[in-house]
C-alpha cells in the first residue's frame, strides 16, 4: 500500500505515519527528515538543499523528488510507503505522480487529517520549537496551507481514494479510524 499523509501543520502527520508504518508494515517516509539527513551528511541533495534553506527559500521540488525517489522505490519493492511532507501543491503532486507513475511506485490512497485551526495553533503554540512558532508566524502557515495544500484533496479524490480523518481527536483514535478506513480500501482492492 501506498500512501500520501496531509494535513496542515500540528495536524499530527508525523505521528501518525509512524502509527501507520507500523500497522500495516510499511516504510514511513518524512521528506523533512530526508532533507535533514543529507544536509547534515553533506551529500550532493544536501549541498544543493542547504544552500535554498540558508536563504530561507523552498528547495526546489526537482531536488526534493530526487531526494525522495530511491526511498520510494525501496520502500514500494518492500510492501509500501506512507509519506508525509510532500507534495504541498497540486503543482508538485501533479510533477510527483507523473514521476511516480513511470516508476510504478505512485501514491494509491491519500489520507487527510482534518483539524481546526484553532486546535492546530494551540498545539503548534504548545510545542514552541522556535522562533517560527509564534502566533503570527503559525497564522501565516496555516494560510499558506489553506491556499496552496489544500486544494491538492481535490486532486488526490478526483484521481485515486481519499480518507478524511478527524485528526482533532486524541492520538489513538485517529490512529484506530485511519485504520478501519485503510482496512476497507485494502479489501475493495
Amino acid at each position: 500500500m501506498r500512501i500520501l499523509l496531509i494535513g496542515a501543520p500540528g495536524a499530527g502527520k508525523g505521528t501518525q505515519a509512524t502509527l501507520v508504518a507500523e500497522r500495516f508494515g510499511i516504510t514511513h517516509i518524512s521528506s523533512g527528515d530526508l532533507l535533514r539527513k543529507h544536509v547534515t551528511e553533506q551529500t550532493a541533495i544536501g549541498r544543493a538543499a542547504k544552500a535554498y534553506l540558508a536563504r530561507g527559500d523552498l528547495v526546489p521540488d526537482a531536488v526534493v523528488m530526487d531526494m525522495l525517489r530511491k526511498p520510494v522505490v525501496a520502500a514500494s519493492a518492500s510492501g509500501g510507503y506512507v509519506l508525509d511532507g510532500f507534495p504541498r501543491t497540486v503543482a508538485q503532486a501533479e510533477a510527483a505522480y507523473e514521476t511516480a507513475r513511470g516508476l510504478g511506485v505512485a501514491v494509491e490512497v491519500a489520507v487527510f487529517l482534518e483539524v481546526p485551526a484553532a486546535e492546530l495553533t494551540r498545539r503548534l503554540l504548545a510545542r514552541g520549537r522556535g522562533a517560527d512558532d509564534t502566533p503570527e508566524v503559525i497564522a501565516h502557515r496555516l494560510e499558506v496551507f489553506e491556499s496552496k495544500t489544500r486544494p491538492m484533496l481535490d486532486y488526490y479524490a478526483d484521481r485515486e481514494e481519499l480518507i478524511t480523518v478527524n485528526g482533532a481527536r486524541p492520538v489513538g483514535e485517529v490512529a484506530w479510524s485511519i485504520t478501519v478506513q485503510l482496512q476497507r480500501v485494502l479489501k475493495r482492492a
